[in-house]
């Protein structure tokens, strides 16, 4: 079962106005997460693994190699996040090595030609401590119109337990680190993509793990 959890009093309010607009509106669950997909955190070989510094959009789910590619014109009115349980010396290790309390944010992408990606717009960040073992929905400020083609992606300006392992090569997510920063020494160095018209060329790509994140699109008439 879905938890849906807003954030703050004000993200309630933007939930309270979205509501009725999607009783009478189709929707699309992009990137839907099964149940029986979690986050590997509490700790797999001792570790605890999570996302860190860096923006990231699935590439494959199974046969799906666009799952977060908006299908057609629309508003993003929400996103959701499957986090994982870290325990209390893990989260403060994250804390303190990855910039800060675990949080996130919506960013869409637009393919660049010659390779890569361009910010054209963010959602607002929201902090995910409080919902660590839960699945949280939060409704975004604002809806966000987005254009067919373009990328969904989940920025993670310190860190976020939102990375399911056991998989095989046909789960992939892109990072936003460039060629010759993709190994486990440049996981905690700044990546992320903040700033609206900022490019990342999407180097480094990752196997046998899955993003744990979706967003709720409301297709255009």
């Amino acid at each position: 079962m879905r938890n849906r959890l807003f954030g703050p009093v004000a993200a309630s309010i933007a939930a309270l106005m979205i509501l009725p607009a999607l009783a009478g509106a189709k929707t699309i669950e992009m990137g839907d997460i099964p149940s029986t997909v979690k986050p590997t955190c509490p700790r797999v070989k001792k570790k605890c693994n999570a996302v860190t510094r860096t923006t990231v959009y699935p590439s494959s789910v199974g046969t799906n190699h666009s799952p977060m590619v908006v299908p057609r014109n629309g508003r993003l009115v929400a996103w959701t996040v499957k986090l994982g349980t870290p325990i209390s010396t893990d989260r403060k290790w994250f804390d303190k090595n990855a910039g800060g309390v675990s949080q996130a944010k919506i960013t869409i992408l637009q393919r660049v030609k010659g390779g890569g990606a361009r910010v054209v717009k963010q959602g607002e960040s929201a902090k995910l401590q409080a919902y660590f073992g839960k699945t949280a929905q939060f409704a975004l400020l604002k809806s966000i119109y987005v254009k067919k083609g373009q990328i969904i992606a989940l920025t993670v300006p310190t860190w976020a337990p939102v990375l399911a392992y056991g998989f095989d090569n046909t789960m992939a997510w892109r990072a936003s680190r460039a060629k010759g920063q993709c190994g486990v020494s440049d996981y905690l160095t700044p990546h992320e993509q903040l700033a609206v018209k900022s490019f990342s060329t999407y180097y480094c790509s990752y196997k046998t793990s899955r993003l744990t994140y979706s967003v709720t699109l409301i297709p255009a008439l």
